[in-house]
């Protein structure tokens, strides 16, 4: 018989432990969620420095804090963090070419699966190889928890049927979802995942079906939902009788879900490496950041320094809990900030405003920035598009001028596409601070730029400038 040790994941963690460092619901509620901040600070101190040592004992960071001329104690407080370079994806990805296929950046391999059981997700991958990520059991877990604190917050119960459309597979979004709703909420998690996985029309039906009562999904793929649940199969979206809709609305109008579903739209923010950072509650005031396991920064990406609150930057998360690739400072790009004042659910906990797009998704037109996520906040406006939109970047003309054409999907043939392409010219004119073209589509007609009908992860620019240069 086979005698080689199984590193089963019940004796790998203690769970009594975890949890009572990192509560989930409704403990969440009675600790941390109204912690002082006094104590909350302490606690941050506490586990910004194991993770600094942590962090210390993997090659990534003894090599970009050593190029920095950074050495072991020079960080003795959490008032030291502004002190310490910051890092991005690109880092990452270099850690990977030179040390294929997992890099050195996460502090364990394959390998480390002989004594302690390992998940390995990666990110979208929409170029290239997508990024690999091992979760350490601690990681993993911490990680459900923070989703099941999310889901309480939103209003999901025990009890409750909810439908995860986000995508199946190599990325980390639609099984982290289920774990935190199997493990940390109580409720069903059925998981149709995105249209490549079960096609929309089933999705409706299943829901009907089965009482479904929470979606969880991007905002694009839940209006998207609706409207074929509404245009094409008959079937009012209100008389599925939503409780709630979990969603990461960055600068999506949720007025438009909220009215198409008839049930509220919260959002949420989360990463591949961290899990879920950032949580609304039922008063949709900003979200509030799980400070016990995150630290964010909203910093000026070219001093790395953090902007005064309420002003936008780039945001930099440092994790307080990850054995395998702990984050210290890691720019992820999104663009936020932090909420003034406290929210009237009575949490000490900071929040975080909407997510406003990401830095290097950013469109340099003619000289001003253009976050697509802006267009579309602009395109949801207007009640006679779908809110689908395209964007094509592009030089024209012998001198290779610079456009940008903003393709739309109007709801009904019969629109006159002229009075739309002219008042969006105009719209986008004031909102944006630069003209743009306008082309409209019939209903449909984007899908198979954005994928919307097909993946979680839509896709929204293509920018052929760099092909001419």
């Amino acid at each position: 018989m086979n005698s080689v040790h199984v590193p089963y994941y019940w004796q790998a963690l203690d769970f009594a432990k975890l949890t009572a460092e990192y509560p989930p619901p409704p403990y969440f509620y009675e600790s941390v969620y109204r912690m002082p901040r006094d104590a909350l600070r302490t606690l941050q101190q506490q586990r910004f420095l194991a993770q600094m040592q942590r962090a210390w004992e993997i090659p990534f960071f003894q090599r970009h804090w050593n190029n920095a001329g950074m050495a072991r104690g020079d960080i003795k407080s959490l008032d030291d963090l502004v002190k310490i370079p910051p890092y991005t994806v690109h880092d990452i990805r270099a850690s990977i070419e030179r040390n294929p296929p997992f890099g050195d950046f996460m502090g364990v391999s394959p390998a480390d699966g002989a004594h302690m059981p390992l998940v390995l997700q990666t990110s979208g991958g929409t170029t290239g190889l997508p990024r690999p990520m091992l979760y350490a059991p601690q990681d993993r877990e911490t990680m459900a928890i923070l989703g099941g604190r999310r889901l309480s917050m939103q209003g999901v119960r025990p009890g409750d049927r909810v439908l995860v459309t986000y995508s199946l597979g190599l990325t980390n979004g639609g099984f982290m979802g289920r774990e935190a709703i199997w493990k940390y909420s109580g409720a069903l998690p059925v998981m149709t995942g995105s249209g490549t996985s079960t096609p929309t029309r089933r999705q409706i039906e299943i829901a009907k079906a089965w009482g479904i009562n929470v979606i969880l999904g991007f905002p694009a793929y839940l209006r998207h939902m609706a409207i074929v649940a509404r245009d094409e199969m008959g079937i009012d979206p209100k008389s599925l009788k939503l409780k709630v809709l979990g969603s990461h609305l960055g600068v999506e109008d949720r007025k438009v879900i909220e009215h198409l579903w008839g049930a509220p739209c919260m959002d949420s923010y989360g990463i591949n490496e961290t899990g879920m950072v950032a949580s609304e509650c039922s008063h949709q005031d900003g979200m509030h950041i799980h400070e016990d396991a995150v630290i964010i920064e909203i910093c000026d990406p070219e001093t790395a320094q953090p902007v005064p609150t309420g002003e936008r930057g780039n945001m930099f998360i440092t994790s307080l809990y990850k054995y395998s690739a702990p984050q210290i400072r890691f720019n992820v790009n999104d663009v936020s900030a932090l909420r003034t004042g406290q929210c009237a659910c009575g949490s000490t906990l900071q929040r975080l405003d909407k997510i406003f797009g990401r830095a290097d998704n950013m469109i340099k037109l003619r000289g001003v920035n253009v976050f697509p996520e802006a267009v579309g906040a602009l395109v949801s406006e207007d009640a006679r598009c779908t809110g689908e939109y395209f964007c094509v970047v592009e030089r024209v003309g012998a001198a290779g001028a610079e456009e940008m054409t903003v393709m739309v999907e109007l709801k009904d043939a019969s629109t006159a596409s002229d009075a739309v392409r002219d008042d969006l010219d105009r719209r986008f004119k004031e909102g944006l601070g630069v003209k743009c073209k306008v082309v409209s589509v019939s209903r449909g007609g984007l899908d198979s730029y954005t994928g919307v009908s097909q993946n979680s992860k839509i896709k929204r620019v293509l920018d052929r400038r760099a092909a001419l240069t």
